[in-house]
């Protein structure tokens, strides 16, 4: 329950429980906060209890932690069979394993076999690579002053 309270935080409350209740009534002040703790843990699981033997048998594995969103998603992404399945069949590097393949492939067998031809690149494309060389002024769109 306080996995994350520290030493000096433990000190401080300690302290401030002195200051304020003083040293007298502190050890009942604390056994009646225990008391209390241990009263609002029985009705919880009493309540669990009772709501499990009301939704019957066939929520017998039924836990109250996976009402937590994010633990239901996390228990229905593990434990969902068809998602295992479609994880398992969708394999992301075969995929790019075989589109490499293809590509090597195809380069591969593109490649020129003399050596005159391999001083000529073959272009089948426009070079993406290359910034594309401005309009000439006739080409140029006109420019509206008044409509912008």
């Amino acid at each position: 329950m306080f996995n994350d309270i520290g030493a000096l935080e433990l000190v401080t409350i300690v302290v401030l429980g002195i200051l304020v209740f003083g040293p007298d009534k502190l050890p009942k002040v604390i056994q009646d906060v225990t008391g209390f703790i241990r009263k609002v843990r029985a009705f919880s699981d009493s309540a669990k209890h009772d709501i499990r033997s009301e939704l019957g048998p066939e929520f017998k594995d039924f836990e109250f932690e996976d009402l937590n969103p994010k633990t239901f998603i996390r228990k229905q992404l593990t434990e969902n069979e068809d998602l295992k399945e479609i994880r398992t069949s969708f394999d992301l590097r075969k995929e790019l394993n075989d589109v490499s393949d293809a590509v090597k492939s195809s380069e591969a067998g593109a490649a020129p076999t003399s050596p005159a031809a391999s001083a000529t690149p073959a272009v089948t494309g426009p070079d993406l690579l290359k910034k594309p060389a401005a309009p000439a002024p006739e080409e140029r769109s006109r420019f509206d002053a008044d409509a912008t």
